[in-house]
């Protein structure tokens, strides 16, 4: 069963999640917001969705910002 993250949708890998307090694998959202048993910010969701696009060009070559956007 594909997982997805919680914050911003896209399917999760394990190799860019991160651990909860105890040391254990979150599987609920990537280590860009979640870290350390800890969330890494507080922000909006134009900011989340700003946040996501970059993010999103830098892994995917070939993504436009216009695509990764929609």
């Amino acid at each position: 069963m594909e997982e997805f993250c919680q914050s911003c949708g896209m399917l999760l890998e394990a190799s860019v999640c991160d651990h909860n307090e105890d040391g254990s694998l979150n599987r609920k959202y990537y280590k860009y917001y979640f870290k350390d048993g800890k969330f890494t910010g507080d922000m909006t969701m134009i900011q989340m969705i700003d946040f996501c696009v970059a993010i999103m060009v830098k892994e995917r070559l070939g993504l436009t910002l216009e695509a990764a956007r929609k």
